[in-house]
């Protein structure tokens, strides 16, 4: 849907702000600030905080076998950050539809109720000022991995919005200590785990996350700062993004020279790995018909797995360039899987030679 379909939004500018960061590192506190100066410059604004409108069961995890290895999948959590994605995008499209919300939806009612509340009765204007005032969503969440944040890009740019972000960057320590003052704080173990997981906006290997600025925080937020995020949030409202164009064909092929590079890698690795089963055959005195039987088994392994890798990269929907994929990490996982092959097929040969 076009811009100027899209209900009363389409009549006023819009924007998307991401604020991503660790737990603790003050995106609340930011979100807070922001808001008061939004209501001074006449905008419409709200913020959307994922925590308060995703349940904490969906934050729950359960150990799943992914090619013989072991993982911890969370069962419901994407479900729920995509609900939240979809109440988004009603608004935009008929913001009409406030006590409405999306069918089978999977976030509190009432978090929802009290995020759009501001959007469609600002105190400060009156009914013709608030059609016409700039409207703005400020995403309160972690946004560790760059397709989160990329989904709210998306979003954006299906709507003709404004798109920014700010990643508040806060020494670990300080997080922790924040967080062990909170009413009731997340556990230690998870703010670790974050810290491994977060990879922070990068321009230079993403374009789409161009309009974005870091905030240290590690400090109290100054003036200087909170003037820093209306000047990117004015900057986005002024420059909406344009919708993406049909490219089918430059897709495919961004597709197939990224699984092409991914396979390459891939390749290359698990010769290494081969070269180490057979050097710990011969170590183990194997038997020459036994390392015969070993090159083989390995080889015709590699090949089946490279293969079924590439199929699997070119039938993924998520699997593009535009997307900026992580070449290294799916490169890793994928070596991990034909690790655990290797060792099995190393073992059973040893086994025999025995």
């Amino acid at each position: 849907m076009a811009a100027e379909e899209a209900g009363g939004v389409g009549r006023s500018p819009a924007c998307l702000c991401v604020l991503c960061g660790l737990p603790a590192a003050g995106k609340s506190t930011l979100a807070r600030k922001v808001l008061r100066s939004a209501a001074l410059h006449g905008w419409r604004a709200t913020v959307v905080p994922y925590d308060d409108l995703i349940p904490e069961h969906a934050f729950q995890t359960r150990a799943e076998e992914d090619g013989g290895v072991l993982q911890e999948i969370h069962t419901e959590w994407k479900s729920h950050r995509q609900a939240v994605l979809q109440c988004i995008e009603q608004f935009l499209e008929k913001p009409q539809l406030l006590a409405e919300l999306p069918v089978s939806c999977q976030i509190d009612s009432a978090a929802w109720q009290q995020c759009i509340r501001a959007l469609m009765q600002p105190e400060a204007l009156d009914h013709s000022q608030a059609e016409r005032a700039p409207l703005l969503f400020l995403l309160d969440d972690n946004f560790y991995y760059p397709s989160m944040r990329y989904e709210m890009y998306q979003l954006a740019r299906k709507y003709s919005l404004g798109f920014c972000q700010v990643y508040l960057q806060c020494d670990l320590e300080s997080c922790i200590s924040r967080n062990q003052s909170r009413p009731e704080p997340i556990p230690t173990e998870v703010i670790l785990e974050m810290v491994k997981r977060l990879e922070s906006p990068n321009p230079q290997k993403n374009s789409w996350e161009t309009n974005s600025i870091s905030l240290n925080t590690t400090d109290d937020l100054s003036k200087c700062d909170i003037q820093r995020v209306m000047e990117l949030i004015s900057s986005a409202l002024s420059n909406p993004l344009s919708p993406a164009e049909d490219n089918t064909k430059q897709k495919e092929a961004d597709r197939l020279k990224c699984a092409t590079n991914v396979v390459h890698q891939t390749d290359q690795a698990c010769r290494r790995h081969i070269s180490e089963a057979m050097k710990t055959a011969r170590e183990n005195q194997v038997a020459p018909k036994h390392m015969k039987s070993l090159a083989a088994q390995l080889n015709e392994s590699k090949a089946t797995f490279l293969h079924n890798l590439r199929r699997q990269l070119l039938q993924e929907a998520s699997f593009t360039q535009e997307e900026d994929i992580d070449v290294e990490r799916v490169v890793k996982r994928a070596v991990d899987v034909f690790d655990h092959e290797k060792k099995e097929i190393l073992l059973r040969i040893m086994n025999e030679n025995n």
